[in-house]
């Protein structure tokens, strides 16, 4: 007798809960990350699919069906929305700066200039609101007629000065741009929930982990003053050149991620974050300087959420194959990680007991492969990265480019080796 989706979802959250938990499931599991694969799938553009969520939740669950991976997700963060109405000039999307086919991509820049770091230090959500976001957001640059809202604690006679100050149309129409985005966000959870729900009904968990959907997003503290303020070139002239600043600010933005993450989440329901690390790999810095600069920071903030009961899910990028030893002073099973060319022999043995291992298949393999190449390369990560439980079948990177064709191989040949590992 086929099983109902009541079965298949309680099997499926157990297989994930185990290979969490460092536990040996009864085979590994296999999570679909789809992305704008859904497009290809439908038939329809990136920027269709990014544009309306009900059509990209009806192919999520279509595709689920026909694959029948263990754990299926869509978009997720990456929707166009919120830069679409703040007139964000970080980023281009699907038809908001890139053809209709064209995967979302960041703008890099240096928005905090080196002389910012005074006022940052200062009051960060001063330097945030006053300055960031009218450089960054285009809707947003009356908000650099705000006073210092610290100037509020003063009283009745502030608040009428607020009132005169508010007056300016130009701040006016970027308090109505942000109550556009929180408009939006307050429709989009109860949405959310209810296609998590739609998901379980079919028999497939949602979230990553624990909690519904794919959490909250937070940032290592060096990624946090690198990505979208100083920026590679910034960020690397700081550590030779102010480096005392650069620490400094690592830490209030370590503290302004930590509270951050734990509200989102908290709104959501979620128990799980989510947290790219951009430029902690091999190839960015030393070791004296990721020990310096980017470990201690990335450390407190991964603990400081794991007290929080939140388990953060860590993608490591490019190759950690030499910083694997720092990962075994985060606590056991508390935290996830997913790796794209990290080393899978030595990733296994130096926290295969510390953490459980998502991912290290290769996209480019699911573009361009044959058949047996997806099917050995799979039976090669279940015996090495799937011994003894603790791993989750992922691919290492983006999937929009998939075949699907050979997507439904790999997911075939992951029950079939991964019921032996």
């Amino acid at each position: 007798m086929p099983k109902t989706p009541e079965q298949l979802l309680a099997e499926r959250t157990k297989r994930l809960t185990d290979a969490y938990a460092l536990k040996r499931p009864d085979r590994i599991p296999i999570r679909l990350y789809f992305g704008y694969l859904l497009a290809k799938l439908g038939g329809i553009t990136y920027q269709e699919l990014d544009a309306n969520p009900e059509k990209a939740q009806e192919l999520l669950e279509k595709w689920a069906v026909y694959f029948e991976p263990d754990q299926a997700l869509g978009l997720d963060f990456f929707i166009s929305a919120t830069s679409v109405l703040l007139g964000d000039q970080q980023t281009k999307w699907p038809g908001y700066g890139l053809p209709a086919n064209s995967p979302m991509q960041y703008i890099e820049g240096e928005y905090m200039k080196a002389e910012d770091y005074d006022e940052f230090l200062d009051d960060p959500t001063n330097f945030t609101l006053r300055i960031i976001l009218p450089r960054v957001y285009k809707k947003l640059e009356g908000l650099s007629r705000l006073p210092r809202l610290s100037i509020l604690a003063t009283g009745y006679p502030s608040l009428a000065s607020l009132g005169a100050m508010l007056a300016d149309s130009s701040l006016a129409d970027s308090l109505c741009a942000l109550a556009r985005v929180a408009q939006f966000h307050a429709e989009r959870i109860p949405r959310r929930r209810a296609y998590a729900e739609r998901m379980a009904a079919l028999g497939f968990p949602t979230g990553i982990g624990r909690g519904v959907g794919p959490g909250a997003f937070a940032l290592a503290p060096f990624d946090f003053m690198s990505d979208t303020l100083r920026g590679m070139r910034g960020i690397f002239l700081d550590m030779h050149r102010r480096p005392e600043k650069l620490l400094a600010a690592e830490e209030k933005a370590r503290r302004i991620c930590t509270e951050a993450t734990i509200q989102a989440c908290r709104a959501t329901g979620s128990t799980f974050a989510f947290i790219p690390l951009h430029r902690g790999s091999d190839g960015f810095m030393s070791l004296a300087q990721f020990e310096t600069f980017y470990w201690p920071q990335l450390k407190r903030l991964v603990l400081d959420l794991v007290d929080a009961g939140i388990m953060p899910g860590l993608f490591y990028e490019g190759s950690w194959d030499q910083r694997l030893h720092y990962l075994r002073e985060l606590p056991r099973a508390k935290t996830t990680g997913h790796f794209q060319s990290t080393n899978i022999h030595k990733l296994k043995e130096a926290v295969g007991d510390v953490m459980c291992i998502s991912g290290a298949f290769p996209s480019s393999l699911l573009q361009m492969g044959t058949p047996d190449e997806v099917r050995q390369y799979t039976r090669k990560l279940c015996e090495v990265l799937g011994r003894d439980g603790g791993y989750i079948m992922a691919a290492n990177s983006s999937m929009d480019e998939c075949d699907p064709n050979l997507v439904k191989v790999w997911v075939d040949a992951t029950k079939e080796y991964g019921a032996n590992a």
